[in-house]
C-alpha cells in the first residue's frame, strides 16, 4: 500500500488502512439505512449484484463514474462516502486543516485524481468546493451527468474538459461554467500536475 502522500507542508492526505474496504462498508452501510436491496441499487447503477456485492465486500473497485451512480442510488454523495476524517467546523479553514482525499479508483489514470475539501462535507449543504488535483495523464474512466451547475477556475497546468461533444483545452488562467446535466468528463493532457478550484451545487463529488 502506498504511503500517504503530502501536497506541501501541513496539508495532509486523508487515508485510510484499506480505502477499498473502508468505501465497501460504507456504502453497504448507507443502503441498509435506506432499506434498499443489492438487486434494487444494482439496477438503478446499472451494474450486475455480483459486482455490487464485490464493492461491498471490497474486492473490487467502483470507477469514478460508477461510484458517482451508486451514490445518486443512496440519495447521497460522493464525498459522504469517501471521507474518512470528521470535518472540521466552522467559517474558515487554514490549509493544514483542508483534508487532501485519494479517491478509490477503478483504474490507474483515475487513481491520479485528488481532491483537496475546500468545504468540509456536511449533510444538506448547497455548494460544495473542492482543488482537483490531476497528475499527468490522469482522466476520469467516463462521462457524467446530473441536476446542477458547475463552475471552475483553472490554478495551474492543463485541464481538457470534454461536455457533451465538444473538449475545451484550459490553461491556468482559464476559468469555465456549465450545466451539470450535460455529460462531462475531464482529463489532464500535460506534463505537470494540474489544479482546479472546482464549484458545484448541489454537492456530487
Amino acid at each position: 500500500m502506498p504511503k500517504p502522500l503530502r501536497d506541501a507542508p501541513g496539508t495532509p492526505v486523508v487515508a485510510a488502512t484499506d480505502p477499498v474496504a473502508a468505501l465497501g462498508r460504507r456504502i453497504r452501510h448507507t443502503r441498509t439505512l435506506h432499506g434498499l436491496t443489492l438487486k434494487s441499487v444494482a439496477g438503478t447503477v446499472g451494474c450486475s449484484e455480483s459486482m455490487l456485492s464485490k464493492i461491498e465486500c471490497g474486492l473490487a473497485s467502483p470507477s469514478l463514474t460508477m461510484l458517482h451512480r451508486i451514490a445518486q442510488a443512496l440519495q447521497t454523495n460522493v464525498a459522504e462516502l469517501t471521507t474518512l476524517a470528521e470535518p472540521a467546523f466552522g467559517p474558515v479553514l487554514r490549509p493544514s486543516q483542508r483534508p487532501v482525499v485519494q479517491l478509490v479508483a477503478g483504474s490507474r489514470r483515475e487513481a491520479g485524481i485528488r481532491l483537496e475539501r475546500l468545504i468540509p462535507p456536511q449533510r444538506g449543504q448547497l455548494l460544495q468546493g473542492d482543488i482537483h488535483i490531476l497528475e499527468p495523464g490522469a482522466q476520469t474512466s467516463g462521462s457524467i451527468h446530473h441536476q446542477g451547475e458547475e463552475l471552475g477556475f483553472v490554478l495551474e497546468g492543463q485541464l481538457q474538459l470534454t461536455l457533451g461533444d465538444e473538449t475545451h483545452e484550459l490553461q491556468a488562467g482559464d476559468s469555465f461554467y456549465f450545466s451539470s446535466d450535460r455529460p462531462h468528463r475531464y482529463r489532464n493532457p500535460g506534463t505537470t500536475v494540474t489544479r482546479v478550484i472546482w464549484v458545484n451545487t448541489p454537492p456530487t463529488f
